[in-house]
């Protein structure tokens, strides 16, 4: 089959997969890449989640939940032999696109869902003390207590008028006390 938006730039595609299989297809795909040696034409293949707090029996409970089930977002070189990869795993039903054309996604739909942000690199862990440089607590310290990756932001535990209180800051907002 020869494909008529071959590009040398790596773009992201969707593929369709029969619903409960993303995981399989995903793992079957990062093997078929390992074992072809096709990393140079691969660059990341994920399953949108979202995580979730469920109230149940008045317990919080923290759910992972596909955001599309079906589907699994791959950033890949769109070959003849890189379609030919995907579309032959186990599971994979189709490429999202006009026929059997892949269409990729456009930039805009790649950051309404956020899979291709850049993850900040953060000097400072769960127990750290730190001191807060802007917003209504600034030069307040107090402790990490949690770090959410995907919003970029820190649970600091701050003493203050004899309470303590826990404030969701930016991870600019923060710098870690040596």
């Amino acid at each position: 089959m020869a494909l008529d938006n071959v590009t040398n730039e790596p773009l992201w595609y969707v593929i369709h997969t029969y619903s409960g299989y993303e995981n399989k297809v995903k793992a079957s795909l990062e093997k078929v890449i390992e074992n072809r040696g096709m990393q140079d034409y691969f660059f990341e293949i994920i399953i949108p989640m979202l995580e979730e707090v469920e109230i149940k029996d008045g317990r919080e409970k923290s759910v992972i939940k596909k955001i599309f089930p079906g589907y699994v977002l791959v950033k890949m070189i769109l070959t003849d032999d890189t379609w030919y990869v995907v579309r032959n795993i186990r599971g994979v039903t189709a490429f999202i696109g006009q026929g059997n054309q892949p269409t990729p996604l456009t930039e805009q739909e790649v950051a309404m869902l956020g899979v291709d942000r850049t993850q900040a690199v953060v000097d400072y862990e769960i127990g750290d003390s730190v001191r807060i440089m802007s917003g209504p607590l600034e030069n307040f310290t107090g402790t990490v207590e949690s770090i959410n990756v995907e919003k970029a932001q820190v649970k600091v535990r701050v003493s203050m008028f004899g309470r303590d209180i826990s404030a969701e800051l930016e991870y600019s907002q923060i710098q870690r006390i040596f």
